[in-house]
């Protein structure tokens, strides 16, 4: 059964450029070659909700705990933590729609 990946952080302020070049050159390429999906990407301009939200998805529960637990996704993240902050994740059924 396919498994989602639900992120959410905000930028930190000062570092809007860095982070979406890091994300576009570095974070999505970097996701897919491990083997997940981004199937949603939502940027909030306005309200009390976190700025973005990313959403991925993994074949089964086994590749995502794979793909967590490797060197490499620590790597990613600690970078991504240079350019966000109030960094939250959840895992979830894959339903295959918009879900949070």
């Amino acid at each position: 059964m396919k498994v989602k990946l639900l992120m959410q952080w905000d930028i930190r302020p000062g570092h809007e450029g860095d982070y979406f070049e890091f994300i576009v050159r570095e974070f999505a390429p970097a996701v897919t070659q491990m083997g997940l999906q981004v199937v949603d990407a939502w940027y909030t301009l306005y309200g009390n909700t976190p700025q973005i939200l990313i959403a991925s998805v993994a074949p089964d529960k086994q590749t995502l705990k794979g793909v967590i637990a490797s060197q490499e996704w620590g790597m990613l993240l600690k970078r991504l933590s240079t350019y966000v902050h109030n960094l939250q994740k959840k895992v979830i059924p894959d339903h295959g729609s918009f879900q949070l």
